[in-house]
């Protein structure tokens, strides 16, 4: 992988992380309170020379914060894969980053030939529940919410089994700038990307994970049954975060998928 880039395609200046190499790119967009290094497992266990691109949203990792809609933030990672001259990439977004990449292959079909959307929807919850969130956040910071977040994220086995682990993803969930991550929530509240699943016209996988608090299974069934032709599964005993608890299935999936799309 490449050493820290930074780039302001669409008006914020946003970290990323590209590695070179042939064939099809996979590009990949984080959750809610997350950075790039969530796929660090998962990229480990691709092909080295795979093409890939990490970044971190607005207001997340090293990214500049500014507020934005979810076309901006979907704008925000086509100007980066514009950048870079990556197109007809497979596409994979977990939780708000599964709705960046809608709106992306909404947006900027010529960007993406695949999606995998783990532990998202179309919409991701309602209103109240938002404002209500976004209330604590800016409150309280943060660390105030934090042990429901985590409990949301991964499954019970994980957090008693990995106890340092589980310390490092509450440091990162933690550092997240407070601002950054109550515009993240207001741009997920106002999100209804309906329209745009029923539009997808490439192979699409919907991940879920069977004891996710964040995005269940049913919701995730259901985006799957909006997007045409769209193939569901869910992994078993796995939280929000299939990408931190069973990196080597996820990244098979993401094997898989390139075959799918050739």
């Amino acid at each position: 992988m490449s050493g820290l880039r930074f780039a302001a395609p669409n008006g914020a200046v946003l970290h990323h992380v590209i590695r070179e190499g042939q064939g099809r790119p996979v590009v990949f967009a984080n959750s809610l309170g997350t950075d790039l290094r969530i796929w660090q497992a998962v990229v480990a266990g691709l092909d080295p020379d795979t093409p890939i691109l990490l970044w971190d949203k607005r207001g997340h990792g090293l990214s500049e914060e500014g507020e934005t809609d979810m076309a901006g933030h979907a704008a925000d990672l086509a100007g980066l894969m514009d950048l870079h001259g990556l197109s007809g990439a497979l596409v994979c977004g977990v939780s708000v980053g599964g709705m960046i990449a809608q709106a992306l292959a909404a947006d900027r079909p010529d960007l993406v030939a695949g999606l995998m959307l783990s532990n998202t929807g179309h919409r991701i919850g309602n209103a109240a529940t938002w404002n209500a969130r976004i209330e604590a956040v800016e409150q309280g910071g943060i660390a105030a919410i934090s042990e429901p977040i985590l409990e949301r994220w991964l499954s019970p086995g994980y957090r008693a089994e990995n106890p340092e682990m589980l310390a490092g993803w509450r440091t990162m969930l933690t550092r997240t700038p407070a601002a950054g991550y109550a515009a993240i929530c207001r741009a997920i509240r106002d999100a209804d990307l309906t329209a745009a699943a029923r539009g997808i016209d490439v192979p699409t996988l919907c991940l879920a994970g069977s004891v996710d608090g964040a995005t269940p299974p049913a919701l995730v069934e259901e985006l799957a049954a909006l997007v045409p032709g769209a193939e569901y599964r869910c992994l078993e005993g796995i939280g929000h975060l299939p990408c931190i608890e069973r990196p080597d299935e996820v990244a098979a999936l993401i094997c898989e998928m390139l075959g799918r799309i050739g």
